[in-house]
């Protein structure tokens, strides 16, 4: 049976819609944007190298944290608690797996998933070409529901990401230092936390099952806080994309030797 403005009951209208303004231009935006970022990550995860600068301790998020022997010496701030990876198989999987889940099941992707990628439907009295529709209750739409177990992960890489950023204050020969990447790498720290905890996921997590604010004082002001940062989610969520895409493209340049990195202090 056809669904939507195909259905029974509806009137017959030959257009595909109506509307005379650019409503493709949004879903077309946001889907190139989306469509770069998922090519240039699997690109990247798949290289196995070019992820980590021993001058200066800089080592990319897409990599951190590298915990196998394949790594390359320095890397390893956790140690190595696998064998060598074979060269197919990217060592950097489990970091990309959990990240990549949080963002993909995120509210806020969600929904410009199914408007850019998915059609579904693109924009307002635009009609999707999908035929039938079953929600999100079965395989695969039914895993989007494991959003607030990703974001547990997220949470825990968030905190490595961290304690790289501490370890990219590392001068030339030792010591204390700054370079421009140490600032492209803590740039890029803040709108990742500015986006994991506007996360809705969150803010339901440390307010959303309390019957009664003034016994909880500390969650309830935690979660004013995070109901200030959350209507903006998805500004920090497109934000940290390119922020994380210049922090890995900065380090692999400095990696790969295509260039220095500037010093501000060494």
């Amino acid at each position: 049976m056809a669904i939507g403005v195909n259905s029974p009951g509806r009137a017959s209208i030959g257009q595909k819609t109506l509307r005379t303004d650019r409503w493709w231009l949004a879903p077309l935006r946001i889907g190139v944007i989306l469509g770069f970022f998922v090519v240039y990550a699997t690109v990247r995860i798949f290289m196995n190298k070019w992820y980590w600068v021993d001058a200066h301790h800089y080592l990319t998020p897409l990599y951190s944290p590298c915990v196998t022997e394949s790594c390359v010496p320095g890397s390893s701030h956790l140690g190595t608690w696998f064998g060598e990876f074979p060269r197919v198989i990217p060592f950097s999987i489990i970091t990309f797996a959990v990240l990549a889940g949080f963002r993909g099941t995120c509210y806020y992707y969600r929904k410009a998933g199914y408007r850019s990628l998915f059609f579904a439907p693109s924009a307002c009295a635009v009609p999707e070409p999908h035929k039938s529709y079953t929600g999100e209750r079965k395989f695969p739409l039914v895993a989007l529901n494991l959003h607030r177990y990703f974001f547990y992960g997220a949470l825990v890489f968030g905190i490595l990401n961290v304690y790289d950023g501490v370890l990219a204050f590392h001068g030339e020969g030792g010591g204390f230092g700054i370079g421009l990447g140490t600032l492209i790498i803590w740039v890029n720290l803040v709108f990742l936390w500015l986006y994991t905890l506007s996360c809705h996921a969150c803010r339901h997590i440390v307010g959303g099952r309390l019957k009664n604010f003034s016994k909880h004082p500390l969650r309830y002001r935690y979660w004013t806080f995070v109901s200030k940062l959350n209507p903006k989610h998805g500004t920090f969520a497109m934000i940290s994309l390119f922020t994380v895409i210049l922090t890995d493209f900065y380090i692999m340049a400095l990696s790969a030797g295509w260039f220095s990195d500037l010093r501000f202090i060494n």
